[in-house]
């Protein structure tokens, strides 16, 4: 009557490993996070985080501590060093005070970003850094 599902389907489906984790807002959590999944975090971290898929701060989110994934979206507010594999994000209103490296870069005009930029080249077959190129960076905003 309710389409039940063996202990199999159940073992089988969260050994994937490909669940998004969620740090909610008014969550505070202090130590290192690791991931396989995507991870969002819309609360507060103080902490490492290491994820082999997609990172999101939410805009009411908070990182004090170090980022690295294949890709993120930056909303909110991070203090440390972001590395990227990919495409970083920096989305209007969000605060980032630290170092930034990865592949490709876009920055919205309300971003706040204050560091060094590192832009890395992969190589299409292989996740290895083949150069890094140091980009001089800076914005002017225009205030209305």
């Amino acid at each position: 009557m309710f389409n039940a599902k063996s202990k199999n389907d159940f073992s089988s489906e969260s050994s994937s490993g490909s669940s998004a984790s969620l740090i909610g807002a008014g969550t505070s959590m202090k130590g290192d996070i690791t991931s396989n999944g995507d991870m969002r975090i819309d609360g507060t971290l103080v902490g490492n985080i290491n994820c082999t898929a997609k990172v999101i701060i939410g805009a009411n989110g908070s990182v004090q501590g170090d980022i690295s994934g294949q890709q993120a979206d930056i909303l909110g507010k991070v203090t440390g060093t972001i590395k990227v594999k990919d495409l970083l994000q920096l989305k209007g209103g969000c605060e980032v005070n630290g170092n930034l490296s990865a592949a490709k870069l876009q920055i919205e005009p309300d971003a706040t970003f204050n560091g060094e930029c590192h832009m890395v080249n992969t190589s299409a077959g292989s996740s290895k850094v083949s150069t890094e190129k140091k980009k001089e960076v800076s914005f002017e905003l225009a205030t209305s």
